[in-house]
């Protein structure tokens, strides 16, 4: 009798693992597979240590199981040698599970699947996750993303999950003030830890010990940047590198905005034909985008 056991999968590489929108195209939105292919192509040749597809900033939530499929395909053969990270929009153990499956088939070859956090209680939360890499494989990127999931969770309850859960294989820490438990999450555990959030605060994170950004922004360019330049040169090299698109990153953040100006920046580049956004996530107001040219003058 053989074990059937899935095997624990290896931690995430540290660096820059970009997180893609998804563009959409015509009246009825649909996924635009040529720019998605050329976001892809962008990131890998940034270059980005791996990517994320269906992340919330990917609009995994509003696409339907084909689409879902689809995005998965298009990112996993356009990209074939990068790692891939894969979001799973329910945080119901059985249809997360169903995401999942459908993620691994779709991708044709082995991805990792990300996870937000659905409790703040470490026992269910560690059933959950065990539930969806039993089911595939698939090593699980832990999200702490209260904005998005509605959850709060202690660095502690994390770190209590980690112990259970050895299949976890890295965290991705959103919650405000990020730095405060990227620090106290990599002060107990080996697991990787990476901030997010558009790279607002990726100076102080990677001070606090992350292992990279794992974000979606416009240019993640200038992420690679201050990435290299921290491994280089600690804090001071790294804001000096990064001090001249942090003023774009912080533009693209703002709240409630942040997706459509972020896919506005990547129709200005040439990466996206439109940068529409699916309701109900909201357009930008001509009044912010008058700024924009601005802001791109600078990088």
């Amino acid at each position: 009798m053989t074990d059937s056991t899935p095997a624990v999968p290896a931690p995430l590489r540290p660096g820059l693992w970009g997180v893609l929108a998804t563009p959409f195209q015509g009246p009825d939105l649909a996924v635009d597979v040529d720019s998605l292919r050329r976001e892809v192509a962008h990131d890998v040749a940034v270059p980005a240590d791996g990517l994320v597809a269906l992340g919330v900033f990917g609009e995994g939530a509003s696409l339907d199981a084909a689409e879902r499929r689809l995005v998965v395909r298009t990112v996993a053969e356009a990209a074939p040698d990068t790692h891939l990270v894969v979001g799973l929009s329910s945080r119901a153990t059985a249809v997360a599970v169903e995401q999942a499956r459908q993620a691994v088939d779709a991708a044709g070859r082995p991805v990792d699947v990300m996870v937000q956090a659905s409790t703040a209680a470490p026992d269910p939360l560690a059933r959950h996750l065990r539930a969806v890499h039993e089911a595939t494989g698939a090593g699980v990127v832990l999200q702490d993303y209260p904005e998005a999931s509605g959850v709060r969770i202690a660095p502690a309850a994390v770190l209590e999950v980690l112990e259970r859960c050895p299949f976890v294989v890295a965290v991705k820490a959103e919650a405000p003030p990020t730095s405060v438990a990227i620090a106290r999450l990599t002060a107990s555990t080996d697991v990787p830890v990476f901030g997010g959030l558009g790279g607002v605060g990726l100076l102080d994170e990677l001070a606090a010990g992350a292992a990279g950004a794992m974000t979606g922004f416009s240019h993640p360019e200038g992420l690679r940047a201050a990435i290299d330049a921290y491994a280089a040169g600690g804090f001071t090299a790294a804001r000096a590198a990064f001090a001249p698109w942090l003023p774009l990153a912080n533009y693209e953040a703002q709240p409630g905005l942040g997706l459509a100006l972020r896919k506005e920046i990547l129709r200005r580049r040439g990466l996206f034909t439109d940068g529409v956004v699916r309701p109900p996530a909201a357009s930008a107001p001509d009044e912010i985008l008058s700024l924009l040219p601005a802001h791109l003058e600078e990088v």
